[in-house]
């Protein structure tokens, strides 16, 4: 292994010694005039080039015996690997992955030489996006046993903070659709503010999701449906069913958009907001506004869960967060559980007559 330094001397006699950095050329004064103190700094400075090299040697010569191709394996191989895991939105997702600016300098690099402060200087370029993925490559390496450790540990990773999302109103969804020519998209959007459906299950409803009898609509959702979740089951009222009722009785309910990739759906209504000025709200809005909305009007959050496909009360509460809630009197929610469910009355108790009357009457 040919040595990172050597020594030279200015002058013939009483010169300086220098050291010289045969990589750079750069070259740096070692402040002494004995040869021999000199030459030990330089061998000094060599020897603790060459262990760290040494040692990266000697693991993989030990590694390669179990792995073949530790020692040519690359971050683009990885994350070809994992692409080839994912299936339909997420394989898309992952190919979209691969063209980011940011992982540009990381994807050539062999992934046993890199080092943590190569990971940490792509996470400062890059967007939330790079911070989430890289973070996914990253752990599927180390499962994978292609890096024998963690390059960056796990509490030492950039926070994810996603921007802050909100809720379209009803007077932007009204603009939105009084303005709406074509006559499937405009339902589209219609049915959104109803069912506070994800974009991709509202657009792939098919006619024979829709319950006519028991006036529900039942699907399974296309992010959960590998899981084996429960379907979203929605029961619908007079204005869903005059939106129905123009829409084709059987196959999908929206034969164009059903078509369209997500990305061009978002696109499309992007560009309608954009006209009318309406900013800071996206397709996914409709389901924080469904979320708000059932919120408001004191919904039971287990309905509102099985509304929205959510099995996590979290989830669920992070859609709704923004809600303003005013709690009506606790005796005018007592008389309308009465007026709907008499049955339930309850006899009065200690001091409780008055009220025993209002819920008796």
């Amino acid at each position: 292994m040919k040595a990172r330094y050597r020594l030279i001397r200015r002058g013939v006699r009483g010169g300086g010694f220098y050291c010289v950095d045969n990589k750079t050329g750069k070259r740096t004064s070692l402040r002494t005039g004995s040869e021999d103190e000199a030459r030990q700094i330089i061998e000094a400075k060599n020897q603790a080039e060459r262990q760290p090299v040494l040692n990266l040697q000697i693991a993989k010569a030990y590694l390669a015996g179990t792995d073949n191709g530790i020692t040519t394996r690359t971050w683009q191989h990885a994350i070809e690997a994992l692409t080839n895991t994912k299936q339909g939105a997420n394989n898309e997702r992952w190919l979209r992955v691969v063209k980011d600016r940011a992982l540009a300098p990381l994807l050539p690099r062999v992934i046993i030489e890199t080092q943590g402060e190569m990971l940490l200087r792509v996470l400062q370029t890059g967007t939330v996006s790079t911070n989430v993925y890289l973070r996914r490559l990253h752990n599927f390496c180390v499962d994978m046993n292609w890096l024998p450790w963690p390059l960056v540990p796990k509490r030492q990773w950039p926070a994810v903070r996603f921007k802050d999302k909100r809720a379209i109103t009803w007077e932007e969804h009204s603009r939105i659709v009084a303005r709406e020519l074509n006559p499937e998209r405009k339902a589209f959007y219609q049915l959104a503010w109803h069912l506070g459906a994800s974009q991709s299950d509202l657009a792939h409803l098919q006619a024979e999701d829709v319950d006519w009898p028991n006036r529900i609509i039942s699907f399974f959702r296309m992010k959960t449906r590998w899981r084996g979740c429960t379907p979203p089951q929605i029961r619908f009222g007079k204005e869903v069913e005059d939106i129905l009722a123009n829409l084709p009785k059987s196959g999908p309910l929206f034969p164009y958009l059903s078509t369209v990739r997500a990305g061009d759906r978002a696109t499309e209504f992007k560009q309608r907001c954009v006209g009318l000025g309406i900013q800071g709200v996206s397709l996914h809005s409709y389901r924080y506004a469904w979320a708000e909305r059932a919120k408001t009007a004191g919904y039971p959050e287990r309905f509102a869960q099985m509304a929205l496909g959510h099995n996590s009360k979290a989830v669920h509460r992070a859609y709704a967060k923004k809600a303003q809630v005013t709690l009506p009197p606790l005796e005018e929610y007592e008389r309308k559980i009465v007026q709907f469910n008499p049955g339930n009355a309850m006899p009065a108790k200690d001091g409780q007559e008055q009220t025993a009357q209002v819920i008796n009457a």
